[in-house]
C-alpha cells in the first residue's frame, strides 16, 4: 500500500488542538479512499535541532522523523500562517531536509526523487499562496515531485480569532480541493513507484 506522512508544523505541542492537524487529517482521510495509509508527526513534540545535516548529534530527534520521511511515498507538510509566513517549525523542516540534496539511491537518483509532496496551510491572515510557493521550491529542490494542484489552504477573516478547527464544517471549496490534492498525490505516487525517474548515465 502507498504510504503518506504528515509533518504537522504547528507551534502548539500535543495535546493542544491544531487547525493544521485538522486539515492534514482531512487530507489523510481523502488519501485513504485511494488506498493510501498514513500518519501524522507533530514536529514540535520532538527535539529537532537547528542545522542542515541528517543528524545533528546528541539529543537530535530528527533522524527518527527522517526515517519516516524516507519510508513514505507522499509527504504532506502542514503549517499555520504566522506574520504572513510559514511557521518556524516548517522552516526548520525544510532546513533539515536540505541534507538530502546530496543523497542518492543505488542507481544515482536523488533519494527523494520518487516521492510526492503536497502542502496544507491554515491561518487567519493572508500568506497561504506565498507559503505554498516557498514549500514547493524547497521540497522540489531536495527531490520531491509536487503533485498537480498539490496545495490546500484555508484563510480566516483577517484580524479575527476564528480558527479552522472552530468551524462547524469545512467550507465546500476546501473540501473539494482536499479531494483533488489527495487524488492527484496518490495517482502521482503510484506512477513514480511503477516508473521511477531515469538514473544518470554511467561514465
Amino acid at each position: 500500500m502507498t504510504r503518506a506522512l504528515v509533518l504537522n508544523c504547528t507551534l502548539k505541542p500535543s495535546p493542544a488542538a491544531s487547525s493544521s492537524e485538522l486539515l492534514a487529517q482531512q487530507v489523510l482521510d481523502a488519501l485513504a479512499s485511494h488506498d493510501v495509509s498514513g500518519e501524522i508527526v507533530r514536529v514540535v513534540d520532538f527535539d529537532v535541532k537547528p542545522g542542515v545535516e541528517a543528524d545533528m548529534g546528541a539529543g537530535d530527534e530528527w533522524p527518527g522523523i527522517r526515517e519516516k520521511v524516507l519510508a513514505a511515498d507522499i509527504l504532506i507538510v502542514a503549517t499555520p500562517t504566522w506574520m504572513g509566513n510559514m511557521s518556524s517549525v516548517a522552516q526548520r523542516v525544510l532546513e533539515r531536509l536540505d541534507a538530502e540534496i546530496s543523497e542518492t539511491d543505488a542507481d544515482g537518483r536523488p533519494l527523494l526523487a520518487g516521492k510526492v509532496a503536497v502542502a496544507a496551510v491554515v491561518g487567519n491572515e493572508d500568506g497561504a499562496h506565498a507559503i505554498t510557493a516557498a514549500l514547493y521550491q524547497g521540497l522540489g529542490d531536495v527531490g520531491f515531485t509536487i503533485a498537480s494542484q498539490g496545495g490546500v489552504y484555508w484563510n480566516g477573516e483577517a484580524m479575527h480569532t476564528t480558527d479552522y478547527n472552530d468551524l462547524p464544517d469545512s467550507p465546500e471549496t476546501v473540501a473539494v480541493t482536499t479531494q483533488t490534492v489527495a487524488r492527484h498525490a496518490a495517482h502521482l505516487a503510484k506512477l513514480l513507484a511503477a516508473q521511477p525517474y531515469p538514473a544518470p548515465e554511467k561514465d
